[in-house]
């Protein structure tokens, strides 16, 4: 019951992650959607519009487990790939799973001033590093767009 509780707290801490972000380019419209925290969990979703259409979407969540946190993403509705919470700050969140098959090994939210979110997807490509980021604007910029894009894809 303590540890529950403490997870939950937690969660609480992050729940400047919750509402919509967006990231608009002449290319792209990418758009990330977070509930606010539950006991448990906050439940995600991104996608990416070129053209008028979505062409990747992804669902994602950040549960509490009894072993930790844990972000766990779906890039086009395939199985769940987990990233544990390797550290947390006041405005920053670093997820990691350095065993994953796929490229992507780490996940990294961060908040930054105005109203802010970049989002990073750090791994390998060929055994190159490789890094993407996402600078979105936060709840309140929203936009009618027709479409926005996910998040890195986790996949």
């Amino acid at each position: 019951m303590v540890l529950e509780m403490v997870l939950a707290v937690a969660l609480q801490d992050i729940a400047w992650l919750a509402g919509g972000w967006q990231l608009a380019s002449a290319a792209r419209f990418v758009e990330e959607q977070w509930t606010a925290p539950s006991a448990n969990m906050l439940v995600g979703m991104s996608r990416t519009v070129v053209g008028g259409r979505t062409t990747s979407f992804e669902f994602m969540r950040i549960e509490a487990r009894a072993d930790g946190i844990y972000y766990v993403a779906q890039p086009g509705g395939r199985p769940p790939v987990d990233f544990k919470l390797a550290s947390e700050s006041a405005s920053e969140l670093v997820f990691v799973n350095p065993g994953h098959a796929d490229h992507l090994k780490t996940v990294i939210y961060r908040r930054e001033a105005g109203d802010r979110l970049t989002a990073r997807s750090e791994g390998e490509n060929g055994g190159t590093a490789c890094a993407e980021d996402y600078s979105y604007r936060g709840p309140g910029h929203e936009t009618a767009s027709g479409g926005g894009a996910v998040g890195g894809g986790a996949g």
